[in-house]
């Protein structure tokens, strides 16, 4: 949470708008992250070349062409955020108390395991937890195969279908 402290505190010392909400510094956090996780394999995949792994990234059609359209943020229903405490800290968490937090939200061991880029600031520490449930290892697994080929198809589709999920539910 104090990285995304301090990134909202900057954020909010120059908004012309107001403060930003911490739903929608997520879903920023969470297209970059993609995007740039995307990127660096694309890059790796061709030697270190940048040029092109860009060239890659973009013949794949991940160059992020979403983040260029208008759109309203934050949610049309509510004034105020909601209560502390209702997401947890997921660096700190179980797996049993993730599963349960997922499956409060209709998701299961797949987007879990699909979502772990997310749930801490280091992916391999979250999926080296993961792992040791035996209802989430195939998942983990398969998305760690999924991010070595040049595609990274399904790690990238279902990651980019649960981030569009997350902002149509929200809106």
């Amino acid at each position: 949470m104090s990285l995304l402290d301090e990134a909202k505190k900057e954020i909010d010392s120059y908004s012309k708008g107001g403060p930003i909400s911490y739903a929608d510094l997520i879903q920023y956090a969470a297209q970059a992250a993609v995007k740039s996780t995307f990127l660096a394999a694309a890059i790796r995949k061709c030697g270190g070349n940048e040029d092109k792994g860009r060239t890659l990234y973009a013949a794949y059609g991940s160059s992020g062409q979403w983040g260029l359209f208008d759109r309203q943020f934050g949610r049309s229903d509510a004034e105020e955020p909601d209560p502390e405490g209702r997401v947890p800290i997921w660096e700190k968490a179980s797996v049993q108390e993730m599963k349960d937090k997922f499956k409060e939200i209709g998701f299961g061991p797949r987007q879990l395991a699909v979502m772990s880029a997310f749930l801490g600031p280091e992916q391999s520490a979250t999926e080296a937890l993961l792992v040791n449930d035996p209802e989430v290892t195939p998942w983990v697994q398969k998305y760690q195969r999924s991010r070595e080929t040049v595609s990274q198809t399904d790690y990238e589709v279902r990651s980019l279908f649960l981030l569009l999920y997350f902002n149509v539910a929200r809106a």
